[in-house]
């Protein structure tokens, strides 16, 4: 099936957010999916930011899936720390708990949310608390992941109001990875080994969830474009 593009800007992402929250009784949750190294953090960054502008007050703030990565010495007793970020290195129960409380808790009363510190690589127990934000928005590789009916990830999707997919190629995520992991504190040897192991064998896996996403982004020169069949 040969797929075109439309430009979407975040003028227009954001209007369509807007749109669809003042239809909803209770906090709106906007999933971002996609593989590790596609700019799920800037584009949900660039969204929470255009709506609380918008706003003229804070409505909006990210509950980062990577909140619930599995500590560094629980991996490390499970001999996982290498393959860290694949989903059996995450606390997907948690999760699911958190995000459950996040959308049903009446906006106003507090939900602590746990962030994730790349400069240390462990997560950061509340690091952001949502009280009266109307809207959050959860980015994460395995949002749309459903590869088993017994598979704990198959239950995010019922809750989450709608999910975005953002694309990008493979050389570009290899590219970036590589890049992240440097910076991280591994040799550049560490760091291409950890994304041919790792890295990229999970973005294969979430290449797969694409098509159920309610909208599939690709971003170039700055811009974001809508898939269509």
């Amino acid at each position: 099936m040969t797929r075109t593009t439309v430009e979407m800007p975040l003028r227009s992402l954001v209007e369509h957010l807007r749109i669809r929250v003042a239809a909803c009784a209770r906090r709106y949750v906007l999933g971002i999916a996609g593989p590790p190294g596609a700019g799920k953090s800037t584009l949900s960054k660039s969204i929470r930011d255009e709506l609380n502008l918008r706003a003229g007050c804070v409505i909006a703030e990210i509950a980062p899936m990577d909140g619930f990565h599995l500590p560094n010495a629980v991996l490390r007793a499970t001999g996982d720390l290498e393959r860290k970020g694949e989903p059996h290195t995450f606390d997907v129960d948690g999760y699911l708990e958190t995000l459950r409380r996040l959308r049903d808790t009446p906006i106003g009363e507090t939900v602590p949310w746990p962030t994730f510190d790349r400069a240390i690589e462990e997560p950061t127990p509340a690091g952001v608390v949502f009280g009266g934000h109307e809207i959050a928005i959860t980015e994460g590789n395995y949002l749309l992941l459903d590869e088993r009916e017994s598979s704990p990830w198959s239950r995010v999707r019922a809750l989450l109001d709608e999910v975005w997919y953002l694309d990008v190629d493979r050389d570009v995520i290899e590219h970036r990875l590589i890049r992240r992991h440097i910076r991280g504190g591994r040799s550049v040897d560490a760091a291409r080994i950890k994304v041919h192991d790792s890295d990229l064998p999970n973005a294969g896996l979430i290449a797969g969830t694409r098509d159920r996403a309610d909208l599939v982004l690709r971003q170039r020169e700055g811009r974001y474009y809508a898939a269509q069949a």
